[in-house]
């Protein structure tokens, strides 16, 4: 069955929120290929934070199958670059093809609306399948590394030296 991508609005924050956590740090029963509930405890989001991040320079994109989101993506536009990030599907849709799909359309969007020099992202480090995935999809590290933001309300790690990883690449031509 075929899903729609469209722009999400505040509206939807709680229902992003759940998917978002869902897919981010899942219990036992929900996990799909990839999550990361055993490096951080606690929620990756809250309505609030969702509600204050999607503006006209950071939208979030949303797949909606059956009337129910079962991915997002979020591309806020940093000066002369997009960031690429909250990229999320449900544990039932991973290993689908979605999240290549939602990728593919948050750069679409960032070069059609923002026509940005780099494209970025950051990963955690022990996140090796993630990583992979991404640099499968032309992102390269950028040797830029972070301390994990112990202050942004995502979580607690549960990993002594946890950091995140920034990656790039050149976006694609605009189509």
């Amino acid at each position: 069955m075929n899903e729609t991508i469209q722009l999400a609005d505040i509206s939807q924050s709680v229902e992003i929120t759940a998917l978002v956590n869902t897919a981010y740090r899942p219990n036992a029963k929900s996990r799909g290929w990839t999550h990361e509930s055993d490096l951080v405890t606690g929620d990756r989001t809250s309505p609030e934070q969702v509600r204050q991040q999607i503006t006209p320079s950071s939208p979030v994109l949303i797949a909606i199958r059956n009337n129910e989101i079962v991915a997002c993506v979020q591309v806020t536009h940093d000066s002369s670059d997009c960031w690429i990030g909250m990229l999320a599907t449900h544990p039932s849709e991973q290993n689908s093809g979605m999240g290549k799909k939602m990728l593919l359309a948050a750069e679409a969007y960032a070069v059609k609306h923002f026509a940005p020099k780099r494209l970025m992202m950051s990963v955690l480090s022990s996140r090796s399948e993630l990583l992979s995935f991404y640099q499968r999809r032309g992102y390269k590290l950028t040797g830029q590394t972070c301390s994990y933001p112990l202050d942004a309300g995502v979580g607690t790690p549960l990993v002594k030296g946890l950091c995140v990883l920034e990656l790039s690449k050149l976006p694609p031509a605009p189509r």
